[in-house]
């Protein structure tokens, strides 16, 4: 697509995900194609390839969806990585560049599992929740074995 269209094109992706409700998101996507579709048809097909990808953050409770779309904490991560390794300059060998990426990996991971976390326990817990449509089967009980 022309550069002058780009604003106005990423500005419709956009209110993808400014909707309230995934099923409203996926409205909205078909929406957006929809609207693309005479003008800029490989865009387009695009965005319908890339369906799955694109939505697939709506699965999750709407409480998470700010942090899925943002990669701050990886950024914020690869920094850290690159600080350190900046600092030091020259390594020896390879084991000593894994080595201290390790060790600025366990750090990391003990300040997100005792400090401060990125999602909260409760949000976590509700994005491992899925609800069953329909009958569930009663199980069969199980077997009853006779001792000697």
């Amino acid at each position: 697509m022309p550069k002058s269209a780009q604003p106005w094109v990423a500005t419709l992706v956009r209110t993808i995900f400014d909707q309230p409700t995934a099923e409203q998101v996926r409205t909205q996507h078909a929406w957006v194609i929809n609207a693309l579709e005479a003008k800029y048809p490989a865009a387009c097909e695009h965005l319908d390839a890339a369906r799955d990808d694109l939505l697939a953050f709506a699965a999750f409770p709407r409480e998470t969806w700010r942090q899925i779309w943002s990669n701050n904490p990886q950024e914020r991560l690869n920094k850290e990585i690159r600080r350190r390794t900046d600092v030091v300059g020259i390594f020896p060998d390879r084991t000593a560049i894994i080595r201290l990426v390790g060790a600025v990996l366990a750090e990391q991971t003990d300040e997100w599992t005792e400090a401060r976390r990125y999602m909260g326990l409760d949000i976590l817990a509700k994005a491992r929740l899925r609800l069953i449509v329909g009958d569930t089967p009663t199980p069969n009980p199980l077997p009853q074995t006779l001792t000697a």
